[in-house]
């Protein structure tokens, strides 16, 4: 496979504010690149370059083989944008607004009208095309924005934080549409806060935080990089919590966290499978009632945690997975290897 996005050292300053620094990225034809990083971190600004809507300080970028300064024009008939606002018109409906994109890239009126039909049934709109937009629920209209974007049939597609705001069934949704536009074989730049949603469609993952690439790699070889696995514990009450931590350190291989609302304690364990009995053994020598216990390996959070040394909003992810976010500490940097 080709490169179809390479950036190299980008830079891009707003006044004192370093947005870029020296940002490097490559992304694969045909794959899916998930950009992670807290807020601010420089991820929109990287693609808002790469889509040529800003021009870089300095740096250089070529997507789908051309140059994002000297070729922005031609490049911008071969990519797709989706940003973090649905940039639709809310008084015409979702076949009008398809259609003009349509007619903006110049396939005609015919072709035009014919894409949108196509788009309308593939992003499951096809009952509410000739509603207004305005009309439309938050899922709807990201939906609609996502299909404007693809109306020419980009070589790449940019998606920044195309899921934000979304209710969990509609993110859902949003997923099997994105994951249909890779099978199609368009090359993704997503852009999310939701670790979960990286985890599910992004072929490698890049973490970016003050304005530059920190890590890269798929899932698992980010997750290579917290050493260890992690034992997950739930007690009967709050009360007893604070007496499991205390008696887990003996096996602990790290700093322990508490999720005191779930009552749940994650220790950091080497070996796995004896650490589960000991902890086991020793909570119930003390009498404290256990109701669930699970050996899991680091999460994507914890990484993205242990990277960038911060806490970042992600409470919906977490809510999906039935744990809180705030029971990771920024601690586990410590044991990054």
């Amino acid at each position: 496979m080709a490169d179809a996005i390479v950036a190299e050292g980008l830079f891009r300053r707003f006044g004192s504010t370093v947005a870029l620094d020296g940002l490097d990225l490559t992304v694969r034809e045909g794959t899916v690149t998930g950009l992670l990083g807290p807020n601010g971190a420089g991820k929109t600004t990287a693609v808002r370059v790469l889509s040529t809507l800003l021009r870089p300080d300095s740096g250089c970028a070529v997507v789908a083989g051309l140059d994002v300064r000297t070729d922005a024009v031609k490049l911008r008939g071969r990519i797709g944008l989706s940003g973090q606002y649905a940039a639709i018109d809310d008084d015409l409906t979702a076949r009008e607004n398809l259609t003009m994109i349509g007619r903006l890239y110049h396939l005609g009126a015919a072709a035009s009208v014919k894409r949108a039909d196509e788009l309308l049934e593939r992003f499951d709109l096809t009952q509410h095309a000739n509603r207004r937009v305005k009309g439309y629920s938050g899922g709807m209209r990201r939906r609609v924005d996502l299909a404007c974007a693809v109306v020419s049939k980009p070589e790449v597609l940019f998606l920044d934080e195309p899921t934000t705001g979304l209710d969990v069934r509609s993110r859902i949704g949003m997923w099997e549409v994105i994951g249909e536009l890779v099978r199609g074989g368009s090359t993704l730049l997503l852009t999310t806060q939701y670790l979960e949603e990286a985890d599910q469609l992004a072929d490698r993952i890049a973490v970016v935080d003050h304005g530059r690439v920190i890590a890269e790699g798929t899932s698992e070889e980010l997750k290579a990089r917290i050493s260890g696995e992690r034992l997950e514990l739930t007690v009967a009450t709050p009360a007893e919590v604070s007496t499991a931590r205390t008696l887990l350190r003996e096996i602990a291989q790290g700093a322990i966290t508490v999720d005191e609302e779930h009552n749940h304690v994650i220790v950091p364990v080497d070996d796995g499978p004896q650490a589960l009995v000991a902890g086991i053994r020793l909570l119930d020598d003390a009498h404290v009632r256990l109701v669930g216990a699970d050996l899991r390996r680091p999460s994507l959070d914890e990484v993205f945690l242990a990277l960038t040394a911060r806490h970042i909003p992600v409470l919906d992810a977490a809510d999906e997975r039935g744990h809180a976010v705030g029971m990771v500490s920024a601690k586990t940097k410590e044991q990054v290897k």
